[in-house]
């Protein structure tokens, strides 16, 4: 195997984790954001607070975008397994 395609690989792979977990991050970030600004706003000091709206959000995004992200990621490896006969020359 040549170090492109090692490369090549890796760097859809990291694309393939990249987009995919893109959606559940930027919608923890701004749940997270807008909860603190809250917080600052009422003077409130409760760590725990942003727990359940973080976990509320990420399971609707999962909910939403699930099945997008399942077949991003077999696609990904479908890919893999059909290329598996240039990988172990």
């Amino acid at each position: 195997m040549e170090i492109s395609t090692v490369t090549d690989m890796i760097q859809e792979a990291l694309i393939v984790v990249i987009t995919t977990s893109g959606p559940l991050l930027a919608v923890s970030l701004i749940i997270g954001l807008s909860v603190s600004i809250f917080q600052t706003v009422t003077s409130i000091q409760e760590q725990t607070l942003t727990f359940v709206p973080k976990v509320l959000g990420i399971f609707i995004t999962m909910m939403i975008l699930g099945h997008w992200m399942l077949n991003n990621m077999v696609g990904f490896m479908n890919k893999l397994w059909q290329d598996f006969s240039l990988y172990i020359r």
